[in-house]
């Protein structure tokens, strides 16, 4: 199945599953960052939007516990930068209608946040499409080390991606039942 197929097929099947009961165990990250010895970094998060796992939550949970938190800005090009960014501070809507940070501290999170629309067993991800994250972990990588952990459903695991030479794969994936690596 071609990755617009597959797209367009998990936003409807989430749309329909949606609930706000379907929740992170906020511990399964906190095991990861445990195990990879991330305590006190940045943590690049997502304003949950069109259904995605809220982590609002797991963030509050993780600034409580001294990390740092960032969320992302989109820019010109298909390009986005990450900008400190508190439960306690005001957001703005962008012109795609997604909440942003007002801050203009730009941070390099060292453990990313990703929202998934599907992802298979090998890590492989598929987006919205715009390849903002791929493209964005390409140039942290080339400047840091970063943890990516893409957030889902369970319902939006399939079986194959098809990948291009630019799609970038997840370090870990943690759905409402799950944690893979």
């Amino acid at each position: 199945m071609k990755k617009s197929e597959i797209r367009k097929k998990i936003i409807k099947k989430r749309r329909e599953y949606y609930s706000s009961k379907l929740k992170i165990d906020s511990r399964l990250i906190l095991k990861i960052l445990k195990k990879e010895k991330l305590q006190n970094k940045v943590i690049g998060g997502y304003y949950p939007y069109n259904f995605e796992i809220d982590d609002i939550e797991i963030l509050k949970k993780l600034e409580k516990k001294n990390y740092v938190i960032s969320l992302p800005k989109i820019k010109k090009n298909f390009q986005m930068d990450f900008f400190k960014w508190s439960i306690k501070d005001p957001l703005i809507i962008n012109k795609m209608g997604i909440a942003e940070p007002t801050s203009n501290n730009l941070k390099y999170p060292d453990i990313l946040l990703v929202p998934l629309v599907a992802f298979d067993k090998n890590f492989n991800r598929i987006g919205y499409g715009g390849g903002f994250y791929d493209r964005y972990i390409k140039r942290v990588r080339s400047i840091k080390e970063i943890i990516t952990i893409g957030i889902a459903f369970s319902f939006q695991k399939v079986n194959k991606i098809q990948v291009d030479r630019n799609d970038i794969k997840m370090d870990f994936v943690i759905t409402e039942k799950n944690k893979f690596k």
